[in-house]
C-alpha cells in the first residue's frame, strides 16, 4: 500500500452552524482544514485540522513540507513517519502545535480500514464507550454558567466543565453558584484557563475541595512546573495539566517526573495525533495517572479521540466542547452521545464517521492536490 494523492480543503466556517442562542463569549471559530491521503489500492484516510488565524500559512505548510514526506510512502510506516516529523521541525521548521497530528491520524484510519476494523479495535479495544461531561466556554455572568450547566444536565450529559471568566473572586463565585444549582451529586471541574498566583490558586483548589469537584484543570500555564509541583502537593482535589505541554510525552515526562500533574491531559490534534497520545497514555499508566483526553475542537477529530479514549483504560470521560454547533464543520451530523451521557465508538471501519462534502464545498477556500 503506498500514498499516492495529498489533497486538502481549506473550509471556512463563518459560522454557517453556529448557534447564536447559546454560543460561548470565546466562539473559536476558526477555519479547518479537511486533509484526505488517498493510497494505490483506494483506500482513503481522512483527518481535519485546525487553521488557526492563518489557513494559508497551515496549507502551505502542509504542502509544501509535509506532503513531500508522505508521497509514496506506506502507512504502515506511520511510527517513523512520526520521528521524521520531529526531526524535521527540530531542524528549524518548527511546525504549529496542530499540524503533525492530523496527518497520523490519516495514517491510522488508511491502515484500521485496509484491516477492515474499525480503529478502536484496530488500536486494541478497551471499551466501546465513554461517559461524557459538557465543556463549556467563558461567560461573562454567573448565571450564564449556571444555565449552561443545568442545561446539559437536564440532556442527560454526566457532567459539566466551568471555564471561569475572572477575576479570582469571580471564578468562586461561580464555583459556588454552580454547586448550589446543580446539586451535591453531579459531577463538576474548574479549568479557568488561567494566570493564577500560587496562593491564588491554593485558595481556589480548596474551595473546589469543598465543594465536592472532580478535578481542577490548569489554573497556571503549562511551564511553570515550581507552581504546579508546588499546588499538587498542598491540594487533595487533583490537579490536571499537560494540555498545551511541547514535545508531546518528552514534554509530559518532565511532569510527571516532577510530580507536577495528578491528570495528565492530550488529545489527537494538539499531541502529534494517535501516535503522540497513545505514547503520553500509556505512560501516565505506568505511573498510575490518568490521561484525560481534551477535546480537538473539532467534531471529526473528536470521533477520533473517542477511538483512542476507547483504545485506553486511563481515561475517565470525553470532553464535549459545547455548544456543538460552533465545531461541527465538516463532519456529517452529530456526535453519537445518547440519553444516558454516553458517547458509543463507531463500528464502522476506520474512523467511521462521514464528513458533509456538500457543505466543505460551499464554504472551500481553497483546493489543493499533489500526486506521485
Amino acid at each position: 500500500m503506498k500514498i499516492i494523492q495529498f489533497e486538502t480543503w481549506w473550509v471556512k466556517r463563518n459560522r454557517c452552524l453556529f448557534d447564536q442562542e447559546r454560543k460561548g463569549a470565546a466562539a473559536m471559530d476558526w477555519d479547518v482544514l479537511v486533509l484526505k491521503l488517498t493510497c494505490d489500492n483506494g483506500l482513503e484516510g481522512i483527518a481535519t485540522c485546525l487553521a488557526a488565524r492563518s489557513g494559508a500559512v497551515s496549507e502551505a505548510y502542509l504542502h509544501e513540507t509535509i506532503a513531500p514526506v508522505i508521497l509514496g510512502r506506506d502507512p504502515h510506516d506511520r511510527e517513523k513517519i512520526w520521528h521524521e516529523f520531529w526531526t524535521i521541525d527540530r531542524h528549524l521548521t518548527f511546525f504549529p502545535v496542530f499540524l503533525p497530528g492530523p496527518i497520523d491520524v490519516a495514517l491510522w484510519d488508511l491502515c484500521a480500514k485496509e484491516a477492515s476494523l474499525p480503529l478502536y479495535k484496530y488500536l486494541g479495544a478497551y471499551r466501546d464507550r465513554l461517559p461524557v461531561y459538557a465543556s463549556g466556554n467563558f461567560h461573562a455572568t454567573i448565571d450564564e454558567y449556571v444555565q449552561e450547566a443545568l442545561h446539559y444536565k437536564a440532556l442527560g450529559i454526566k457532567g459539566y466543565k466551568a471555564h471561569p471568566c475572572g477575576p479570582v473572586e469571580m471564578d468562586l463565585k461561580i464555583h459556588e453558584a454552580l454547586r448550589t444549582a446543580v446539586g451535591k451529586d453531579y459531577v463538576l471541574m474548574s479549568d479557568p484557563v488561567a494566570e493564577y498566583t500560587l496562593d491564588q490558586a491554593i485558595k481556589v483548589g480548596r474551595q473546589l475541595e469543598k465543594l465536592d469537584y472532580h478535578w481542577f484543570e490548569e489554573p497556571f500555564r503549562d511551564f511553570e512546573l515550581y507552581k504546579y509541583s508546588e499546588l499538587c502537593r498542598v491540594l487533595d482535589i487533583p490537579v490536571a495539566a499537560t494540555e498545551t505541554t511541547r514535545g508531546c510525552h518528552w514534554g509530559v515526562a518532565q511532569v510527571i517526573s516532577q510530580r507536577a500533574a495528578d491528570i495528565v491531559r492530550a488529545d489527537v490534534s494538539w499531541k502529534d495525533g494517535i501516535t503522540g497520545t497513545l505514547k503520553i497514555a500509556h505512560m501516565a499508566e505506568g505511573f498510575g495517572m490518568n490521561c484525560e483526553i481534551h477535546t480537538t475542537t473539532m467534531n471529526y477529530m473528536d470521533m477520533v479521540n473517542v477511538h483512542v479514549g476507547c483504545a485506553i483504560r486511563n481515561s475517565e470521560y470525553f470532553e464535549y466542547f459545547v455548544p456543538e454547533e460552533n465545531y461541527q464543520l465538516p463532519m456529517k451530523g452529530k456526535l453519537p452521545i445518547d440519553s444516558d451521557g454516553y458517547i458509543s465508538v463507531s463500528d464502522k471501519i476506520g474512523v467511521g464517521v462521514e464528513l458533509d462534502w456538500a457543505l466543505i464545498a460551499e464554504n472551500c477556500h481553497s483546493y489543493k492536490k499533489q500526486c506521485i
